[in-house]
């Protein structure tokens, strides 16, 4: 049943108005243990609530998780996340993160991420995302918040399968940290990261460098004539990325740059490929009355890829996003979010195989939007949410979206919750205006649609957080391309995908020094009878992890990510895609607490160790019409390292 979907497999925020709440404190002994009953979040409705009255499915990632399990990048860091796995394609998205196993197109367009809440959308292919995940800053970040399921009333496209929102610090003191890794097979690593305040100046910057080892490889494919090609070749895996946000009243400034260098596998070649992007968020709140506040943001984000190897593509592509967003709370019972996007890309895509060099795509398009949400409490235990968001996406027709729901609190630590929300994934400028002589463009393609029923019970109390999930998704229009003519053309699949599954997810603080969590997740999937597990994603993935942080100042934390063996590729050319552990480790010892005992200034040393099995990894190669794999993780990496700081307490 896959080579029903192969061609579609193989193919090529404002600033919130009110702060938004701290994550847990970095020192687990001086924080209340009621930090998991009180977790707030502000994703899934664009303001600060508690977790449990979130119009949404949400996971959050604290600080406190981030300090204990460590990591090097954002990839390694949502791969803990309930319900998230890890996915690659053969070209431009070498690093991939899927929710709920909803991987039906050859990039990762189904998701939308943001920085504090702003868009960071590559819209050319329509979703690469590698560079975000390998070289973001992680030391930047208070705390992650993952909404799975549509988000497009709020965020618009891309809000498909979920929302992931980096959150950076807010600096509270003047704080500087360095830090430098490395390892016996080559890794390395470095970061630093600088918190300054003064008055209502805040200043949070940070920086992020890593290499992998080289990883040795034989890679086989299907050459052009339909012929077995073997090439050995030696694999890179760098990034590189920064962060700058400024803040003063009601005025703030963020800027980021991602850069990644990996590999790329077309047709039995192995070259690279060199992805950079920058994104640039001007805000201002301003308090309209004093129910009412505004935020007007306008968000540029530029990305370019290059394959200086076959196939020799350029591709440079920008989002301007000019927002006005408005809050109104009527009564501690009414809360009213409405706002406006105008929104603009341009792009252009230069193929350098031929003479002369023959321009793939190039145009622009313009798009409007709407959007309002109403939340109401009709009773002190029961609140409902309605939106609907209604835009108008260049020729297309103009689309509406709704989102309904419900929130029930039948106690202070049980909550239910029953949510309905569509969303929409526009089609992207290579899909709508490519001109290579392999695959064209449609003109008339429409948006991607689903629709996602939620239903999750929660239980809370002051040190354990659980939640079991029900959801059933039903996928219309996907974009997928016809490979049975030449050339190929992309156009809307006229059948339904469904999925559905379970999920589970739980945190439990044993005592202040001992924390666990873990999670598991299953889905099928389908085009009606016969046609099962479309998407190249496994059914099951499980995870679970624990951690000890003392009070002098040792952390030791292990953490084991299992994703399923993925149907129909147990056979390829290369090693198949199997269930595979993925246990990492991180360990970390504060010098200062017991040798220093100095507040100013400190000195630790610590330990990330990823994929302790010595296991390779070979994921399906999304966008390579066929059935085959292709490396994506190599075997065991080790990073030793120090970290110093300097603090100046207020």
């Amino acid at each position: 049943m896959i080579g029903l979907f192969m061609p579609l497999l193989f193919a090529q925020q404002p600033p919130q108005p009110v702060p938004a709440a701290q994550g847990t404190p970095a020192d687990p002994y001086a924080m209340d243990l009621d930090s998991l009953f009180n977790t707030k979040v502000t994703t899934a409705s664009k303001f600060s609530e508690k977790l449990s009255d979130a119009a949404g499915v949400v996971s959050v990632v604290t600080q406190d998780e981030l300090q204990r399990f460590g990591g090097t990048t954002l990839l390694e860091v949502l791969e803990r996340v309930a319900g998230l796995s890890i996915s690659s394609t053969f070209l431009g998205d070498s690093s991939l993160i899927t929710i709920r196993g909803d991987q039906t197109r050859a990039n990762a367009g189904h998701i939308l991420i943001l920085i504090n809440g702003r868009p960071v959308r590559e819209i050319l292919e329509g979703g690469v995302s590698s560079d975000i995940l390998e070289s973001f800053p992680i030391n930047t970040l208070e705390r992650i918040e993952v909404v799975k399921g549509p988000g497009s009333v709020l965020y618009g496209s891309d809000a498909f399968a979920g929302v992931i929102n980096l959150i950076t610090k807010k600096a509270e003191a003047n704080e500087f940290h360095v830090s430098a890794a490395d390892g016996a097979a080559g890794e390395e690593s470095v970061t630093e990261n600088l918190l300054f305040q003064r008055g209502d100046f805040n200043i949070v910057e940070g920086g992020q460098f890593h290499a992998w080892p080289r990883w040795n490889i034989t890679e086989k494919a299907l050459g052009v004539a339909g012929t077995v090609t073997t090439q050995d070749d030696t694999l890179r895996d760098d990034g590189v990325g920064g962060y700058l946000g400024i803040n003063f009243k009601g005025l703030s400034f963020m800027s980021s740059y991602t850069g990644q260098e990996s590999s790329s596998f077309v047709r039995g070649i192995v070259g690279d490929t060199r992805l950079k992007r920058g994104f640039t968020d001007l805000g201002y709140t301003l308090q309209a009355g004093a129910k009412w506040q505004m935020a007007f943001n306008y968000t540029y984000t530029r990305s370019v890829m290059d394959a200086p190897d076959y196939p020799t593509i350029h591709r440079d592509s920008y989002e301007a996003d000019l927002e006005w967003t408005n809050f109104i709370t009527f009564s501690e019972n009414d809360r009213l979010t409405f706002g406006t996007v105008y929104n603009h890309i341009d792009g252009v895509e230069t193929f350098f195989g031929v003479k002369p060099n023959l321009i793939d795509a190039k145009g622009s398009r313009n798009a409007g939007e709407g959007y309002v949400q109403y939340e109401h409490k009709l009773t002190d235990d029961i609140k409902l949410i309605g939106g609907v968001q209604l835009n108008k996406i260049g020729a297309i027709s103009i689309n509406a979206v709704p989102r309904v729901g419900v929130v029930w609190n039948p106690s202070d630590h049980i909550t239910m919750k029953l949510l309905y929300g569509s969303a929409y994934n526009a089609p992207s400028l290579d899909e709508t205006l490519l001109n290579h002589p392999g695959l064209k463009g449609n003109p008339d393609l429409t948006p991607e649609k689903v629709g996602t029923l939620d239903a999750q019970v929660t239980y809370q109390n002051n040190r354990l957080q659980m939640s079991v999930d029900y959801f059933e998704s039903r996928q219309t229009d996907l974009i997928i391309q016809n490979g049975a003519v030449f050339p190929a053309r992309y156009y809307n699949y006229p059948e339904p995908i469904h999925f559905q599954g379970g999920e589970a997810e739980g945190k439990y603080y044993l005592k202040r020094d001992w924390f666990l969590t873990g999670s598991v997740l299953y889905q099928v999937n389908d085009s009606g009878p016969g046609a099962k597990n479309l998407s190249p994603s496994p059914n099951l993935v499980g995870k679970a992890g624990v951690s000890y942080l003392s009070a002098n100042g040792c952390t030791l934390s292990v953490f084991d990510a299992y994703q399923g063996q993925i149907a129909g590729f147990l056979s390829p050319l290369n090693p198949p895609a199997v269930a595979f552990p993925s246990i990492s480790t991180h360990a970390r010892y504060d010098v200062t607490k017991r040798w220093i005992k100095n507040d100013a200034r400190g000195i630790a040393l610590f330990l990330n160790g990823d994929n302790l099995l010595n296991q390779p990894l070979w994921l399906p190669a999304l966008g390579s019409n066929t059935a085959n794999t292709i490396p994506v993780i190599r075997g065991r990496t080790v990073l030793f390292g120090v970290e110093v700081w300097q603090k100046q307490i207020k």
